[in-house]
């Protein structure tokens, strides 16, 4: 499964490392790593279906579904019929 938001479609990214070295010398010795997005696992009760959802979504997707409505957002995601 890949690492990727249901809702805000985040997915992990290749960033460069910096190190305290780069700033006296302006050489990079770290390299590249990946910065992985921050997903969780939840289960999601839906009073409208009367059924219980596992969702894996990243930390701000769990605030626009705490904002919006769980069932509003995971419509518009195209995840609830």
């Amino acid at each position: 499964m890949a690492k990727e938001c249901l809702i805000t479609g985040k997915k992990s990214r290749v960033g460069g490392g910096y190190s305290n070295r780069v700033r006296a010398t302006k050489f990079n010795p770290t390299g590249k790593r990946r910065r992985q997005v921050n997903l969780q696992k939840k289960t999601v009760f839906l009073p409208e279906l009367n059924r219980k959802i596992i969702v894996t979504v990243s930390a701000r997707g769990l605030k626009t579904m705490k904002k919006r409505g769980a069932y509003q957002t995971l419509k518009l995601a195209g995840l609830v019929k």
